[in-house]
């Protein structure tokens, strides 16, 4: 894999702590990317803000590094201004559900042709370790000593009640099934949600006692099965993986010229 022609070394090393599973989201991201083919003067990446958000400054994309929980509103602009162009944005837990969740539900109803990837690492990594919309109840954080209380949102459930038309689930541990949903979604024509399951050793996982990295993946290993599994049926308490929605409807853009081009018609009579 020519994986610089993909990078921006003068940005390395990295931020993200040791172990932590952004990085291998990065790597599947890239595959998928070199598998598809694509030309990378034709991509664009929108990022907020988050351990997350450092992706857009090292892929050597075309690159819009934006406002917390705005990335999605920025790839609006975007898509709609350039509709040929391949638009996708890599969040974390806030950026995607909470200070973002509005523009999250409202870009899936819309179904404009980007590709959000969620990355859940249940937990605010670049600002202490606050706990986050996709934490769930009986957790440790900085922001909860005692134990959390919220629910978490299911990224699955939310996107398809939103009304995504492609929406997956892989984890850090999954790195080859990741590129391959990636990849789906990539090339499905409008809203795509792949959420993958990241650790963070460093908050998450040292204040839940999950152990390092190789341990936190190994419980994402262990704690989900492929949909359709015997595992699944078993034992319907673990996480389920895969393709959980893959449908056609019209995209937004299309929809959007289509207006135009009903204006300048009237506009021309």
């Amino acid at each position: 894999m020519a994986i610089k022609d993909y990078l921006r070394e003068r940005f390395f090393p990295h931020m993200w702590c040791p172990g932590c599973g952004h990085g291998t989201v990065l790597n599947s991201l890239l595959r998928a990317v070199e598998e598809l083919g694509l030309n990378k003067s034709n991509i664009v990446m929108t990022s907020g803000i988050g351990c997350s958000a450092r992706i857009s400054g090292y892929v050597d994309f075309h690159s819009l590094h934006t406002l917390h929980g705005r990335a999605l509103a920025f790839a609006t602009g975007v898509k709609l201004s350039k509709p040929e162009l391949t638009v996708i944005v890599p969040m974390g837990d806030g950026d995607a559900l909470a200070i973002g969740g509005n523009h999250f539900i409202h870009a899936a109803r819309r179904n404009i042709d980007i590709t959000a990837i969620v990355m859940n690492n249940r937990i605010y990594g670049m600002t202490g370790g606050q706990f986050s919309p996709l934490s769930g109840p009986g957790k440790k954080a900085t922001t909860a000593p005692y134990l959390t209380i919220d629910n978490e949102f299911d990224v699955v459930e939310l996107a398809k009640a939103a009304g995504a038309t492609f929406v997956a689930r892989s984890t850090a541990y999954h790195c080859q099934e990741a590129t391959n949903y990636l990849k789906q979604a990539i090339l499905h024509k409008g809203f795509s949600v792949v959420e993958i399951l990241s650790q963070c050793p460093t908050h998450y996982g040292r204040k839940n006692r999950e152990g390092d990295a190789a341990a936190m993946l190994e419980i994402q290993r262990d704690s989900t099965a492929r949909i359709g599994s015997k595992a699944l049926d078993d034992n319907p308490h673990l996480i389920p993986r895969g393709i959980f929605v893959d449908i056609e409807k019209p995209e937004y853009c299309e929809e959007y010229n289509k207006i135009i081009d009903r204006a300048m018609k009237r506009k021309a009579s």
